[in-house]
């Protein structure tokens, strides 16, 4: 398939600066098999799914990761950013960095009292920095003088203020390793967790660190040559076990955000089994791709020619989800990180 094939329009005004207030007031887009949609809102879930039904959620938290500092060079003193988005080793992480094009190796960089040596150049355009420090010490400094890593769509239109501290966190965030949000999650409240309980809707917990890969434009026009960033996840026995009872029990897996559904899937076998699971993945769903463990997802509303915009037509049909994000635009939805969900179910 072509890239142009997931490409649509997008009024400016429909990006969302700021979350719904409460959290699960946000909107909620159902779209069910063969496209059919209904206009809900997040706190409705209880009522949209059945009793036996399990919601898989990923318990990552997101790491001040974005740095501001200097390149030090002799004769010259260079304003740099560093965004943080995958560990290399106790001294070290892997960046994006802006401007790239000035940053060399064995150049030196200042990050207030933290400083870092650029190890490496990637030829995807990521370095390596070692810091002066290791471990513990250096993920205080971080957390110390770190910004939230906003996406660039907001942070383009914003300032980063305090609220987003908090903002950007889901109420499941355990694990600290990511610099991006698995924003679906961020609709949820302690209330409707305990009505989905009383429902009898399942939870099961993953671990999915999300990279700063997922804002990657795609550059490869055959979207078959394109290549994803790989990120790092854990499924214990626990959670796999609980995913597997609730499917032979006849419930649905509803996965809350495609980390977790790209998790679930990179872990699963040829017929659709689950076991504990830890390691890295690079999947790309796009559509044709055959789902093993996913009946349903609940995701916000993405960019145009996304990897994840490519994710959802795979599951729920590109046409229900050109229908469906029409519909959207329409209504004025609000789109991506901070804006509102849909609730997918997958087609046939």
């Amino acid at each position: 398939m072509q890239l142009a094939d997931f490409d649509f329009e997008l009024p400016e005004d429909r990006i969302a600066l700021r979350p719904a207030e409460p959290r699960d007031s946000a909107r909620l887009l159902q779209v069910q098999p063969g496209g059919v949609l209904s206009d809900q809102q997040v706190h409705d879930l209880p009522s949209l799914l059945r009793a036996g039904d399990i919601l898989v959620v990923n318990e990552t938290r997101v790491i001040p990761a974005r740095l501001r500092g200097r390149r030090l060079r002799a004769g010259s003193d260079v304003a740099v950013e560093a965004t943080l988005h995958q560990r290399a080793s106790d001294t070290a992480w892997r960046a994006f960095m802006r401007p790239g094009k000035k940053i060399s190796p064995g150049d030196t960089l200042v990050f207030g009292d933290l400083s870092a040596v650029v190890a490496q150049k990637g030829e995807a355009g990521e370095f390596t920095l070692e810091f002066g420090v290791s471990g513990p010490d250096l993920d205080a400094a971080i957390a110390r003088i770190g910004e939230m890593p906003l996406p660039p769509y907001i942070a383009s239109k914003r300032k980063q203020d305090a609220r987003d501290r908090s903002d950007y966190q889901t109420v499941f965030a355990r694990r600290e390793g990511s610099v991006a949000a698995p924003t679906a999650g961020l609709h949820f409240t302690p209330e409707l967790l305990t009505r989905l309980e009383g429902a009898g809707v399942g939870l099961a917990r993953v671990t999915l660190h999300v990279g700063a890969g997922t804002f990657l434009p795609v550059k490869t026009e055959d979207i078959s040559r394109h290549r994803m960033h790989a990120e790092w996840g854990e499924i214990n026995a626990d959670t796999a076990a609980r995913i597997g009872a609730a499917r032979q029990a006849g419930g649905r897996v509803i996965c809350v955000g495609t980390t977790s559904l790209r998790l679930l899937e990179s872990a699963a076998d040829a017929d659709g089994g689950l076991a504990a699971w830890t390691g890295e993945t690079d999947i790309f769903i796009t559509p044709g791709y055959r789902f093993r463990i996913a009946d349903g997802l609940m995701t916000n509303f993405h960019l145009p020619k996304s990897t994840l915009f490519m994710l959802v037509s795979a599951l729920a049909g590109l046409e229900a989800m050109q229908s469906a994000y029409a519909h959207a635009i329409a209504e004025d939805y609000r789109f991506y990180s901070y804006g509102d969900a849909s609730l997918l179910w997958r087609a046939g």
